[in-house]
This record gives C-alpha cells, structure tokens and sequence, in this order.
C-alpha cells in the first residue's frame, strides 16, 4: 500500500493553505495553529441555499472582535474537498489564503459545491457552465457561477459582521470554481485569486496535447466514485485504496497494466470520471463545455493569478487564464506572479529554504510571495490598506534563482530566436546541410522511455519531482535524440512561450513527440549546501520544460489522422513558458523522444481510432526521424530576454 500518495490525496482534500522581489521575516506567530484561530475566530457552520433549492454546506470563520461597528470583507472559496474539521469547536489551522492574511483579518468561508461530502445536489466533475443567455432564459437554471452568485448573495446579507465586499480564492481545482465565480459577476466581487487554477483538462491534469496522463490513475476515485448520500467521510476513499494497492508496483504495475482497454474493463471499471474520459479520446464538444478561457471576459475586479514553474498539474491553467483574462477582460487589472515552486507550493506553512527536487532556488520563498504579493493584494482591493504589490508580472527567474518584476508577460523586451536542431547533434542559429538530413531513433512501446532517471514517476503523490529532474541518464539512448550547443559564452534568458517545430517521419502510422529542453551544467558545477548527499551537480541536466504531442492530433485535436509511413510531415510541440536563465558556460540541450512513460500513457504507434479501445497487437516498434536539413529544418522557437541592462 503507497501509504505516502494516499497521505497526499487525503491533505490535498482537506484544509491546507498556507516571491517578493527581497528576502522577508518567517511567517508570523500563530500560522499553523488551530488554537490561534480558536481564540480569534468564531466558526458557524451554515446551509445556504440555492435557487433551485438545494442547500451547500458552508463554513465561516468570523473575527471575534467583529461587531456593527468593526465590520470585515470575506474571503470565499468554493471546492469539491472536505471543508472540515467538521463540529462547533473543531478548527483549522489557517481558513485562509495564508498565514498573514490570517492576522490581518477577514471573514474567512469556504464552501463544498454541490453534491460533495455535507453538501446536497448531484455533483459533476468540471461542471460545464451555462452560456450567459441560458441563464438569463432560464431564471431556475443552476451552474457553478449561479451557484456562487447566490452565494455571495446570502453571505452579504445574512453575515451581520460582513462590510460587502468579497474577495475569491482557489488553487487548483478551487481555482477553476474562484474563476466560475468571477464570471457570476456579482458586484460584491471585489478582488479574485486564481491560482493554478483547471482551466482546461484536455489539456493539463488528465491530458497533455491529446496524451492521458497515465500516472494519474489513481486519482479517478476521487472524482469519478458516486456519493451515497451527503457524508463527512471520505466516501471515495475504499476505492481509492483498492486502486492504489493495484498501482503499488510503480511504474512496473503501470506497464503491466497493458492496454488502457485494460484499465476500462478492471482497474477502473463503473468509474464515472474514467468513463467519460475514455469515451472522448478527441477535443470534442465535452471538453469544449468544460474549458474556461474563451469564458473569461467582461471580468472588471482586480485578478491575482499565481503558479509554479515546477506544477506538473496545472501549469498550463495558470499562463492560460492570465492570457485570456488580459484579452477578454481588460477592464479588469490582472496581475501573475510565478515562483520556483511545484503544484501549491507557495501554499501553506513556508520552508525555510526552498528546494524542488535535487536544486535549491533561495530561501523562504514562499513566505516572500505570500507577505510580499498575495496579502497585500487582498489587503488593497478588500480592506483599502495600503498599495500593494504592484500589478504586473513577479516572475522567478529559475536559472538566475532571482525575482523580477515586468510590466506584463512576456516581458515587452523579449525577442524571438529559434535554435535549429542539426544532424551532427548540435543546436544552432541556423541549419546546416549535411550528408544525412535527419536524426532517427527507436519507439518500442512495451519498452517506453521512463519518466525519470531514478525512482519512482509518482513520489509522496505528487508528479512535481519530474519537472526539475536529471535528465543525464537518457543522453545517448537510441530510443531519444539528442541536440546540445556548445558551452555559452554569455548568459541566454529564455523568457516566455516556447514551441518546437519539428519535421517529421515515421515507419508506424501513429507517434508521440516528446521535446525537452535541459540546461546543462559545466563539469565544475558545485554542490550547494542543500544538495542532497547522493547528487552531483557537476554535469547535472536540468529539465526546464518539457511537453508531449500525441502526432494524431498535429492538425487538429479534433480530427485525428494517421501518419503516411516513412512520409515527412510537419509537427507542432506547443510548451508552457519559461523564464530560465542559461549561464554562461552552460549548455542547452533538446532532446526529442516518442514515450515519456509513464507520466503519459503509450501509443501503440499502430493507428487505431482510439487507444482507449487499442488492443496488445496494435503496440508496434518503429522508427522516427527528426528532419534537419535547410529544406525540412526542425527547430525550436523561443522568446529571449537581452541582459538586465539592456532591456
């Protein structure tokens, strides 16, 4: 039994909450301790209703000094987790965004969406919102927006302590509904926090480009077992244990597993969640209802959207909702802040020294962005204190290992450039001619690339650790190619988007493309203190960012098609964004590869209609050329920052 994932489901489903650009003091006294809130807050335990009836458990925690004449704006935020502790005198440790926020005060509510745990209704997973003219048509029609609309409705006019205004929170999947609640558009709204908020699920959590994100097969209980009747427990958690204890095996038991007609027929059979994933394997209309950015206009309150460099999850959702939220809400002032953090990890209690993986990137910065950025945010826009951080981009620069602030992102001054990946193996401004105008190398499905160089994909339930990883043992596996420039003489900052642009062929009629993009360290690279004893950082490769294309989908997610074999064909890797400095000295490296397993499920690299249905015959070697020369050039394009003092 992986008693460490399940210890991480379970914290992830209750109450955890808890940078700037210098160095700031430790989270203040009390952060952590639910008798602090005891002694501060007052807690009710409410049941507010809906228009259509139904009646969604909600917990508050008032300040205890509140009164006519002291009255506090109200941090909301909406989730499909546990609001508990549950009971009059069980409280948690920090009902709130973080630590500081706690000790400025506010009334703190969170609230379980329909039909999950204490809360009535039928709950459905990334509820589809209604077009704005369907609620308007139909007054009794509910979604997750009419739902928080009359939330905030009741809570405004039925708290006695509250001022009237109110601020929306939510990570992850908690910013998928703070973000259906800033599109209630209710006037009470004056400040919203998105943080790495589900924006899209075809295209991060579950898929990546059209790819199932395989070493997540354990999360389906959690979404997809049906609720009994409402219940404080954890209603999923049998079901998530049978599941886990399947899995025990790591990535071995993944593999074994086989086909993912396997997963449907045992593992995961009567899940409601996988059933619907397996039965739109393209971007259908399915996805298309549960995606949020195209929603994102006519927003007016000030937006926080904040992220991890390192978010395995939903990294995506974050750069996504900024873009959009900057297109189609530009009345609203939005402000992104993105750290060297994994999923949540500018959450909760602050380490001391802030470490991802093998690497440390400074100290306390966590406590930084939440001091620095979030508190003073909710401070200005909910309590009219003074300025806050100012709005823009506070971005972590991860191979500097330093904040910076811009006026928006990408930062104006940044210019493309592309890197051409060459025969020789090299990665230059231009292409070259060669004799041989391609690199090839193997796909064996039942013998995929792994996911890491060392140790389990899913470690203490999370997939953060990959994003950060050693890549030094796949340099020279005939199953991945390989470009590298030469050691840099200055400094390079790739600060923005980045795509890879790959030419291609195939001896199958399906593939995957896997484009990874390293910093290689010098052969002197020294240890920090905080290295762990068996990592040298001397040689490291670093990913940076890496993305997978399932090839079927290279013209449109919606209508898949088959590779002509051994026919050259072009092929977009669309990656999430950057801000890494290069140093000089350094190397970048790409690496391009056709499994990345099994954070990603396999393609049979036999066409099949759907690899949900595929069967064990349909898993075919085969073999992949990546295209170089000057009339078939594969590349990478990126956005690139000048040096500090020319921008």
């Amino acid at each position: 039994m992986n008693h460490a994932l399940v210890r991480a489901l379970l914290l992830a489903a209750a109450w955890t909450r808890s940078g700037a650009p210098v160095p700031l003091p430790a989270q203040p006294a009390g952060a952590g301790d639910s008798a602090y809130v005891a002694r501060h807050y007052a807690k009710r335990e409410l049941r507010i209703p809906m228009r259509d009836g139904v009646r969604l458990f909600t917990v508050a925690y008032v300040p205890r000094d509140a009164s006519p004449g002291r009255r506090y704006p109200i941090v909301l935020q909406r989730t499909p987790f546990s609001a508990g502790p549950y009971g009059a005198g069980a409280y948690a440790k920090t009902p709130g965004p973080d630590p500081y926020m706690l000790r400025d005060g506010y009334i703190f509510v969170t609230q379980e969406v329909r039909g999950r745990y204490l809360s009535e209704g039928t709950f459905e997973n990334v509820r589809p919102l209604l077009p704005d003219s369907a609620r308007k048509s139909a007054p009794g029609a509910t979604d997750e927006a009419t739902d928080a609309f009359d939330t905030i409705e009741w809570l405004v006019a039925n708290v006695a302590e509250s001022e009237g205004r109110v601020g929306l929170f939510g990570i992850s999947y908690g910013g998928f509904y703070a973000a259906a609640a800033a599109l209630s558009r209710h006037p009470a709204v004056a400040a919203a926090s998105l943080q790495a908020p589900v924006m899209d699920l075809y295209f991060e959590d579950f898929h990546h480009n059209g790819a199932l994100l395989q070493a997540h097969l354990a999360a389906y209980p959690v979404f997809g077992t049906p609720r009994p009747a409402p219940a404080a427990a954890h209603w999923w958690l049998p079901e998530y244990l049978r599941v886990a204890g399947r899995l025990e095996g790591g990535d071995h038991a993944l593999l074994a597993l086989g086909p993912l007609r396997n997963v449907t027929a045992d593992l995961l059979a009567g899940n409601e969640w996988w059933s619907a994933v397996a039965a739109h394997p393209d971007y259908d209309e399915f996805w298309r209802a549960r995606a949020l950015p195209a929603r994102l206009r006519g927003i007016t309150a000030p937006v926080l959207v904040v992220g991890g460099w390192f978010d395995a999850e939903n990294l995506y959702g974050t750069l996504a909702a900024y873009r959009a939220l900057r297109e189609r809400s530009p009345a609203a002032d939005v402000t992104l802040a993105m750290g060297p953090f994994g999923h949540r990890g500018w959450a909760g209690q602050d380490a001391p020294h802030t470490v991802h993986g093998d690497l440390h990137f400074g100290d306390s910065l966590a406590a930084a962005f939440q001091r620095g950025v979030e508190a003073p945010f909710f401070r200005q826009h909910l309590k009219r204190g003074p300025g806050g951080a100012p709005a823009g981009a506070w971005m972590f620069d991860t191979g500097r290992k330093g904040w910076t602030r811009f006026d928006r992102w990408p930062a104006p001054a940044a210019r493309p450039r592309t890197f051409f990946l060459r025969a020789d193996g090299s990665l230059g401004d231009a292409p070259v001619a060669g004799r041989t105008p391609f690199v090839e190398y193997a796909g064996d499905p039942l013998r995929p690339v792994p996911a890491r160089c060392a140790g389990p994909t899913v470690e203490e339930g999370r997939l953060d650790r990959v994003m950060s990883d050693d890549q030094r043992c796949f340099a020279g596996r005939p199953d991945v190619a390989t470009f590298q420039t030469g050691p840099l003489p200055s400094d390079v900052t790739l600060a923005g988007e980045l795509a890879a642009h790959l030419v291609v062929s195939t001896s199958g009629t399906d593939a995957d493309f896997v484009v990874k993009v390293i910093d290689v360290y010098p052969p002197d690279e020294p240890n920090t203190a905080y290295t762990p004893d068996s990592v040298r950082l001397a040689g490291y490769h670093q990913l940076v960012r890496g993305e997978i294309m399932r090839g079927r989908y290279r013209r449109s997610f919606s209508a898949p098609e088959p590779f002509r074999p051994h026919e050259a064909a072009e092929v977009a890797v669309p990656m999430p964004d950057v801000f890494h400095t290069f140093r000089a000295g350094h190397r970048i490296m790409v690496q391009v590869q056709g499994s990345w397993f099994p954070l990603f499920d396999r393609n049979p690299q036999r066409y099949v209609p759907s690899i949900f249905q595929a069967d064990a015959a349909d898993f075919v070697r085969a073999a992949h050329r990546i295209w170089t020369g000057p009339e078939r050039a594969s590349r990478l394009d990126a956005l690139v920052l000048p040096p500090p003092g020319r921008r």
